[in-house]
């Protein structure tokens, strides 16, 4: 999952050109895109979205950013969009690791309820819109079997502690939302999921977003999430892995593979050793989750 396209939930139109955009996942947003008044309407339209395209038939993952829960509206949501089956709804605004058990069991109350198969749907958590997210980070590890992956947002928690920017004034990261990247890609492999990287704001800066798409890649984010259709080619390019790279690798497990007995080995001039193994089977398992290899 490169790219994750988000959709507002009330809008009939864009929701049904989803299926013709080069996004891996569509996100039904539930939350930020939707106003009060609407967000029946973004249940009902998700809802008969999802009723649509089936899992069995889907060509694409189709998730749902829930409100958070302090919003009151989150067991809506869920009551609404869980029989339509979702490949897994986006927490915002996580706070607490007792927000994903209780999520949890709420998707395990609905899943059986409607028929659903129990843990279809997976938890996606924006782990880091809030200051107090942030410090429970590690919390996420071994708290449910849904999780799937970790997120990390830059806007909402400069909303939260009150910043006027987030960056400084040499454009880089100011020193909390450095922190929160590092700890949102810490946190995801000790809870044994994928790193999402933030998005990119200006969906009419294509450079920008190829820049900040191959930063997140190379310091080991999975995917992206998009807020305009033609980002996702950018972003799917930039998270695939490329023939060089998924060749290297083969030839390194090759290279261990001839020498069993072996700590290290030397390939092409450069002494290999036991973590360059494990990083060459993580990007050839990543090649063969997109297709590639």
């Amino acid at each position: 999952m490169r790219s994750m396209l988000f959709l507002p939930g009330d809008n009939e139109k864009k929701i049904g050109k989803g299926a013709g955009f080069a996004a891996d996942a569509l996100v039904l947003d539930l939350e930020d895109s939707v106003v009060v008044d609407r967000k029946p309407l973004a249940r009902e339209l998700s809802r008969a979205y999802l009723d649509a395209n089936p899992p069995a038939g889907r060509e694409k993952k189709i998730l749902a950013r829930i409100n958070p829960l302090h919003s009151g509206w989150t067991l809506d949501d869920l009551a609404a969009i869980v029989g339509g089956a979702p490949d897994a709804v986006l927490l915002p605004k996580y706070r607490l690791p007792e927000n994903v058990t209780l999520l949890d069991n709420w998707l395990t109350a609905l899943e059986v309820r409607d028929g659903v198969a129990p843990g279809t749907v997976k938890i996606m958590v924006i782990g880091t819109e809030t200051a107090q997210g942030v410090l429970n980070l590690a919390g996420l590890t071994g708290i449910s079997d849904r999780l799937s992956h970790i997120m990390w947002g830059e806007y909402d928690l400069g909303a939260d502690i009150g910043a006027q920017d987030q960056f400084l004034e040499d454009g880089s990261w100011d020193d909390l939302y450095r922190m929160a990247r590092s700890m949102c890609l810490a946190a995801a492999v000790s809870a044994g999921v994928d790193a999402i990287n933030t998005m990119h704001g200006d969906y009419k800066d294509p450079d920008g977003l190829r820049r900040k798409a191959e930063a997140a890649r190379k310091a080991g984010f999975t995917g992206m999430p998009a807020i305009h259709p033609d980002q996702c080619a950018i972003i799917n390019e930039a998270f695939s892995v490329g023939a060089k790279e998924l060749d290297w690798s083969r030839r390194v497990i090759q290279a261990f593979a001839d020498n069993p007995t072996e700590g290290t080995v030397g390939l092409d001039g450069i002494m290999l050793d036991l973590p360059h193994l494990t990083q060459a089977r993580k990007i050839v398992a990543r090649a063969e989750a997109q297709g590639v290899a």
